[in-house]
């Protein structure tokens, strides 16, 4: 019989992080280290806290950015103006494993709180700088918002339509940016666990979205021209677009070689004479013919509902999609049947909420821990600095804490 084994623990259990964070970028790289079962500490201002706990009211009067990138976190609310509410932080970070901070250009440092000054005071410290556009150079001091890093990192110039260029519809400067915190943050929890030391990472926006602008970036430096912008259309491959189907729903489907045209063709179009049409038999001529070649698979899709224009490509097999607004992915069948959907706390009781996409069979589920109310932790947390009652009674009372 082989013995049942308990799970493993969550990878980042004992980990604390504490992080004076705002807006997406650095709440959305702390929220993934929480899942992974870190403490995570936000340090929040005491007028309304987190800018992004305004952004809306629609996730049950909470904003849903907020909801999105904060479970799971301890708030606390200070005032860094004030001496005794910056000494709370830096008696925070004494005892912390990471330090993230994504505040405007210059201002962690003028509170010391750049990563190169804690890492230097506390040499096992991970501590995270993220900005817009970097320490240094001529956009250093540039207000960076996602939509304008999108346009910078020529995200927008790739994204649209022939006549319209259009941003993403996620913010991708702020996820991308965020995505690289968390890793940067693992890689050197790994090499301070063979070295003893922490240090100090930097991510800008714009470096993040210009590495995900990688295959434009590459294919225009090394001689090729500026990718062309073709709505949900493929600039070099036909047919590969969305179509209209008769109930008002739209299937995209991708033929990638002659071969699968031969099929769609045959199977689907019930056109097989255009397998061998010098017009459509190879990638080139259905580019070249790419309206006929549209015409042709939408008058097939047209006359079928979308499940039945999704069962005869998928029969032929030809890959395809629904084109799915929000509310269908929120009932997507496929993240229902993977039981990838949980339930967590919040001031205006449970919330909807998905798992993180990083799953770790035979450990434990992601810790998907409470949202917040803007500095509900703040007096247990004084109380673990050993402040008495009466000495957070006197912060409170001077409007250095809520």
């Amino acid at each position: 019989m082989i013995p049942r084994m308990q799970p493993l623990p969550l990878p980042l259990e004992g980990i604390t992080v504490v992080a004076v964070e705002q807006a997406v970028s650095a709440p959305f790289a702390t929220r993934q280290l929480a899942d992974l079962g870190a403490r995570v500490i936000k340090v929040e201002r005491l007028d309304g806290g987190d800018f992004a706990r305004d952004y809306d009211t629609a996730a049950a009067g909470l904003a849903s950015h907020f909801v999105w990138c904060n479970r799971g976190k301890e708030s606390i609310a200070l005032d860094l103006k004030d001496p005794r509410g910056l000494d709370v932080v830096h008696r925070l970070v004494a005892d912390a494993d990471v330090f993230v901070q994504n505040l405007a250009q210059g201002a962690a440092a003028r509170l010391g709180l750049d990563a190169a000054a804690l890492c230097a005071a506390h040499p096992r410290l991970v501590a995270v700088d993220i900005s817009g556009y970097g320490a240094s150079g001529p956009y250093a001091g540039k207000r960076a918002y996602d939509m304008l890093v999108q346009c910078e990192a020529g995200l927008v110039s790739v994204t649209g339509t022939p006549e319209q260029p259009v941003k993403a519809g996620i913010p991708a400067a702020d996820i991308a940016a965020a995505m690289y915190a968390f890793s940067g943050v693992l890689a050197a929890l790994v090499r301070r666990g063979t070295t003893g030391r922490g240090g100090p990472v930097e991510v800008s926006m714009l470096e993040a979205l210009a590495e995900w602008m990688g295959h434009p970036l590459h294919h225009v430096m090394h001689g090729g021209t500026p990718p062309a912008r073709t709505g949900l259309a493929h600039a070099v491959i036909a047919p590969y677009d969305a179509y209209p189907t008769a109930d008002g729903g739209r299937v995209l489907l991708s033929v990638q070689n002659d071969r699968e045209w031969r099929r769609l063709a045959q199977q689907v179009l019930g056109q097989p004479e255009l397998a061998d049409d010098p017009a459509y038999a190879t990638n080139p001529a259905r580019v070249a013919n790419r309206a006929r070649t549209d015409a042709l698979v939408a008058k097939a899709l047209g006359a079928l509902g979308a499940d039945e224009a999704v069962t005869a490509l998928e029969s032929a097999g030809i890959a395809c999609a629904r084109l799915r607004d929000v509310h269908e992915v929120a009932d997507h069948p496929q993240l229902a049947a993977r039981d990838r959907w949980r339930e967590v706390g919040s001031p205006v009781g449970p919330l909807r909420a998905l798992l993180p996409p990083i799953t770790l069979p035979g450990g434990e589920e992601a810790h998907m821990g409470a949202v917040p109310r803007l500095g509900e932790h703040t007096g247990a947390v004084l109380r673990e600095l050993g402040m008495t009652d009466a000495e957070v009674r006197e912060l409170l009372r001077d409007d250095v804490v809520r």
